[in-house]
């Protein structure tokens, strides 16, 4: 494949582009589904394929293939794309060499040699666990494995070649006597180090311990968000406001608040490319800019916004390496690499008087990215009395801003998760508005 690319680039060059781009990526899965209790089906999937860049007078063409014998003509496409472009007066330049970091934890060989039959082992494991709580019925859920392989190269001498791993497991739940209650957890890791057991004995134990929810009054309360629920706030209501392109296009709501405070004094948080065994962790982003550790907010004040390549080149700063694609098919854009909330731990729960904990939400890409303001259905919430989780809530609506949410943090608990690329303890919040 490396000569393929380096085909590509030389291809690129004699149709006239003046700067050449070619990312590479393969991707190859086994996914196990199960429907109630019964295997659903078990598949293997294989993709891959190259995406052009192309800047012809700071004009940029894309195009894609999945097949290498139309190679020449995605080139001269995105090429011809570029021409018939007008020339972008935001446009530097494409990423140039630079010194890759070390990184740890992305590729685990026991995942790459997983038999299908092991997979389904795996996905029985979670079937099996909700078997442990009497009451409970698996509805769906389902064990993944991934090897994927990427390699960029562009004409500045960005040439970087990586492979990882990764395996995830979920299951949703539904009880069966008496009043209904459904939950459902989920998990993935970089190596196969998931209690597929323990995360169906868990879904089930919610479902269970969620029946016979009281209603409770309209009031301002402390929230704990697990982290389920917290990263889903995050990534819809305050995740695009750092985005530098959301700023550029007067589509934040943190437009001209960089080393202004924006959230209380004790947290921190970081969007960091290289934490070890990290979902989003390699050596470089998606456009071969080095990774590297990023202070987003700082003792609560702004520090950066997240930048790529194109976003940086128009603010006059140095990208820091977020650029991020969907697959192949697209080019990069910014995004989220580990994004990691720092605040001093404590055991939250046993500290809370009285509040809410909520374990997941619905509803949170409904919020105004812009304004900050959301509102979502609490789902496995419970009330907290004197230090403990009391009663189940039968419905629960939570409203607020992502932006004040940040200003009343009081709490943040042991319990770190990796929700995908976020990774966060249970958040304690003050003054938010609940309705039953």
């Amino acid at each position: 494949m490396y000569e393929l690319a380096r085909k590509a680039l030389k291809l690129a060059e004699e149709a006239g582009a003046e700067e050449a781009e070619i990312y590479y990526a393969a991707n190859h899965s086994t996914g196990v589904n199960f429907k109630k209790d019964s295997l659903e089906n078990a598949k293997d999937r294989f993709s891959e394929g190259l995406g052009i860049r192309a800047i012809v007078n700071g004009a940029v063409g894309f195009a894609s293939t999945n097949f290498a014998g139309d190679l020449e003509n995605a080139v001269k496409i995105a090429v011809a794309e570029a021409r018939v472009r007008e020339n972008d007066p935001d446009w530097v330049a494409l990423p140039s060499n630079g010194k890759y970091p070390q990184v740890s934890g992305i590729f685990d060989k026991k995942i790459e040699a997983l038999e299908l039959e092991e997979c389904i082992g795996y996905a029985v494991e979670l079937v099996e666990g909700t078997k442990e709580m009497p009451g409970t019925l698996p509805t769906s859920g389902g064990f993944t494995r991934s090897k994927s392989r990427q390699l960029i190269l562009n004409t500045n001498g960005i040439e970087i070649e990586e492979e990882s791993t990764a395996v995830s497991g979920f299951v949703d739940v539904i009880t069966v006597n008496g009043d209904t209650s459904t939950a459902y957890d989920f998990a993935v890791s970089r190596s196969l180090d998931i209690d597929f057991f323990a995360l169906g004995k868990n879904a089930s134990d919610l479902a269970l311990k969620s029946r016979g929810g009281i209603k409770i009054e309209q009031q301002k309360t402390d929230v704990i968000f697990h982290p389920f629920a917290f990263s889903d706030i995050l990534e819809e209501a305050l995740a695009p406001s750092i985005d530098a392109d959301n700023v550029q296009k007067g589509r934040s709501g943190l437009i001209g608040k960089l080393g202004e405070e924006v959230a209380v004094p004790e947290l921190c948080i970081y969007d960091d490319g290289l934490v070890e065994a990290g979902i989003d962790t390699s050596a470089s982003d998606d456009e071969g800019v080095p990774s590297q550790h990023t202070t987003v907010i700082e003792n609560g004040v702004l520090e950066t916004y997240l930048y790529d390549s194109y976003t940086a080149g128009k603010a006059g700063v140095k990208s820091t390496g977020n650029g991020s694609r969907f697959s192949y098919t697209s080019p990069p854009s910014v995004g989220l690499r580990n994004f990691v909330i720092d605040y001093p731990q404590e055991d939250i729960i046993a500290n809370t008087t009285s509040g809410v904990f909520v374990n997941t939400i619905i509803g949170a890409h409904t919020a105004n990215s812009i304004s900050g303001d959301f509102s979502v259905e609490a789902r496995n919430a419970f009330t907290i009395k004197d230090g403990a989780l009391d009663k189940p809530i039968k419905s629960l609506m939570i409203s607020g801003n992502a932006f004040e949410l940040l200003k009343n943090i009081t709490g943040a608990g042991f319990d770190v998760r990796k929700v995908g690329g976020i990774i966060t303890p249970s958040i304690r919040v003050s003054g938010m508005s609940v309705i039953g």
